[in-house]
């Protein structure tokens, strides 16, 4: 008998003995998530959005006005939600409140979700700087990187891309303040080579400044083809 057929009594006991339940309401849990039906039905899909940033649009179009005017030095964006309720507390949960199964659920969210692009040879989290790191103790986008990594097959380097220095936390900065919070805050690790096609992966997408300035660094090393990965993207604050 192979090891998960003797590993199944063990998980059944386990689910037995610790049901699961939703991290939201307390109902129980459904589809092998701490989520039940309901509050899974209500997460905020971004269906509708641009393909260059991911920006959740009214309707459909090929590119939002932003990015018709201005294009972002990256390729192609996927956010497969929308930063708002329910999704928003979890996330919330899981980054401040150090709620590692509010993580767990944000990683089996984003795992279920098909990826509309190709996929890339090397996936690449925003790193923090090591004091943040020290205070968090973890690099909440790197986990999630780490998850989508082991199920999609993609390769990640937690190494390659470095914060040189430590910025003002972006919650409370318009887009203009952000772009220069983030300005030359990103480095490559000496010696690193890097494929064609990587992907930068963040948990939230506001304005898009962080990754921003992470794909300028990637495109000045050589990269040909930078996207970005984002959990959730938030609507822009005039919709």
């Amino acid at each position: 008998m192979d090891r998960p057929s003797r590993l199944q009594p063990w998980h059944a006991l386990q689910r037995w003995l610790l049901p699961r339940r939703c991290l939201l309401c307390g109902a129980p849990g459904a589809d092998e998530m701490d989520l039940c039906a309901d509050c899974a039905a209500e997460l905020p899909r971004n269906r509708s959005c641009c393909a260059r940033c991911a920006l959740p649009l009214a309707a459909p179009a090929a590119l939002c006005g932003e990015c018709q005017r201005h294009r972002p030095p990256w390729d192609a964006a996927w956010a497969p939600f929308r930063y708002g309720w329910p999704l928003d507390r979890l996330e919330s949960r899981y980054k401040f409140s150090a709620d590692l199964a509010a993580g767990r659920v944000l990683s089996q969210l984003w795992q279920r979700e098909p990826c509309p692009l190709r996929l890339p040879q090397l996936l690449l989290a925003v790193p923090l700087h090591r004091s943040r790191l020290r205070r968090r103790g973890y690099n909440q986008a790197l986990e999630l990187a780490g998850s989508l990594a082991r199920a999609s097959g993609v390769p990640l380097r937690h190494d390659a891309l470095l914060r040189r220095r430590s910025t003002t936390a972006q919650t409370e900065l318009d887009a203009l303040a952000r772009r220069r919070n983030v300005h030359g805050a990103f480095a490559l690790r000496e010696g690193v080579a890097l494929p064609a096609h990587v992907t930068i992966l963040d948990d939230v997408m506001t304005t898009g400044a962080t990754l921003a300035e992470c794909a300028r660094v990637l495109r000045r090393a050589g990269v040909q083809r930078v996207d970005v990965w984002a959990l959730a993207r938030a609507p822009s604050p005039r919709s």
